[in-house]
């Protein structure tokens, strides 16, 4: 250990030695209540600007994807290479300090280059999605004031991501949840105005979410500075270096193929829906918005997995790492898995929150009954995502992703093609989710993580013949 390190932390001697499943549990908590208001907070906005009338609603929903694909980006692909390279490091006993200045610099860069794409393209992309007249309009003032702000999103998520990779998963959380707090009565504030507070509009949505991360970010980033922190990051003569660059970026940038590949899913098969009329898109749209919702609770258990593996790897105890993924793969399934066979059985009191009519109801119920079952394997399929990110693994993740793109968009425009009906191209998107369970897991059980993959086989087999890490 070199004399700059820090000494062993309890926090990372919890995730070398405590008992893994307990310990999952445990750090999970905290992480999934960290999601959720992350999930409450865009609800809250979107029922304000809501009053505004409908134009200012199609207005959110034309630049929510982008704002969407910034979060996952931020938060999960490059988040993920931030949190894997802290943790490696601790688990090895190295400096991790200075990693904190070069994932700032990394989200300094990428929020720039959000800003400047959607400041200069919003106005060609809104109008290519549909947007036209008062609604275009609303769109290119919400998303010129968010993406003027993208840097404070990337600080947000990757601060978070510097202290998650630590295995504290309880100050994000705690900052997020407070920032719900503010924000609930701050966006009705400045949409509508009260007293001296004049009404913003659709814009005033947009101001307080920049607040709300401006705030958070100055929150976490006092924390990494106060004594209660493990990292004592500086940025003051700190000397930039290529390699540590390099370990964050090999992860984050592959990560953020999957993200790519992940929403461009999503959107194929919104595409294949609109084949059969705008209700089987409505049906469809509706009835995947649990899909969604089961990103965040997979990330409950695959932010501390991350942390878990990473450390584990960092200090030799590649066994554990094995051990750990499998179980959070375990729960992962079991969690996901229940909740998509109560969505197959009782399809109807998930689709009646959104709406009733007829048609709607009917495609929505088709493509639960169709993919539902399958949902457990798009669990082990995020979860192991996660775990690949902390063992600084992840193509085999990232090609799994590709191979369930692959399945949906073909298996969709075969089915038409062959004159299949819409519950054809919901079963091809079941399938895709299967592979992309199957495909991640037989390659980490075949030796993803430890060099050339081949046969599953044994982890004393695969830690016999394991590369270094």
């Amino acid at each position: 250990m070199s004399s700059g390190s820090p000494a062993m932390d309890p926090r990372t001697r919890l995730l070398l030695e405590a008992p893994i499943a307990p310990t999952l549990l445990r750090l999970a908590f905290p992480n999934v209540l960290v999601m959720l208001a992350q999930a409450g907070v865009g609800l809250v906005e979107t029922y304000f600007v809501g009053q505004l009338g409908g134009d200012a609603l199609a207005s959110m929903a034309l630049v929510f994807p982008v704002v969407m694909l910034m979060q996952m980006t931020s938060a999960g692909a490059m988040g993920g290479g931030i949190a894997s390279s802290i943790a490696r490091a601790l688990g090895a006993r190295r400096d991790a300090n200075a990693l904190v200045a070069h994932a700032l610099v990394i989200a300094l860069g990428f929020g720039l280059f959000f800003s400047a794409a959607l400041l200069l393209g919003g106005p060609r992309l809104y109008a290519a999605m549909g947007g036209s007249g008062a609604s275009l309009q609303g769109a290119l003032v919400y998303s010129n004031w968010v993406f003027a702000g993208a840097v404070l999103v990337w600080l947000f998520n990757s601060l978070a991501a510097v202290i998650r990779g630590t295995g504290n998963m309880a100050v994000p959380a705690n900052v997020t949840v407070a920032g719900v707090v503010i924000i609930i009565p701050l966006s009705p504030l400045l949409i509508f105005g009260w007293g001296p507070v004049p009404a913003m509009g659709i814009a005033g949505g947009a101001a307080a979410l920049l607040l709300y991360y401006l705030g958070g970010s100055l929150a976490l980033w006092w924390y990494l500075r106060s004594p209660r922190s493990l990292l004592k990051p500086r940025l003051a003569g700190v000397r930039l270096q290529w390699p540590l660059f390099r370990d964050i970026l090999r992860i984050g940038l592959l990560g953020a193929v999957s993200t790519l590949a992940t929403n461009l899913s999503i959107g194929i098969a919104t595409a294949l829906a609109g084949h059969f009329g705008p209700a089987a898109i409505a049906g469809y749209g509706t009835a995947a918005r649990l899909e969604y919702l089961l990103v965040p609770l997979v990330f409950g258990f695959g932010a501390p997995l991350l942390a878990m593996v990473g450390t584990c790897m960092g200090a030799g105890r590649k066994e554990r790492a094995m051990h750990a993924a499998w179980v959070g793969a375990l729960m992962a399934f079991a969690v996901t898995e229940v909740i998509g066979l109560a969505a197959a059985i009782f399809p109807h009191q998930w689709l009646l929150l959104f709406g009733n009519d007829p048609a709607m109801l009917e495609a929505g119920t088709q493509y639960l009954r169709a993919v539902g079952p399958l949902y457990g394997f798009f669990g082990v399929g995020l979860v192991l995502y996660f775990a690949s990110q902390g063992a600084g693994r992840l193509l085999w993740p990232v090609l799994g992703n590709l191979a369930r793109l692959v399945v949906a968009a073909a298996g969709g425009w075969l089915a038409l093609r062959w004159g299949g009906s819409l519950v054809h191209v919901f079963i091809a998107q079941g399938a895709a989710l299967l592979v992309y369970g199957v495909f991640i897991a037989a390659a980490i059980a075949g030796g993803a993580w430890f060099g050339r993959v081949g046969w599953p086989r044994s982890t004393a087999a695969l830690l016999r013949r394991a590369e270094p890490v």
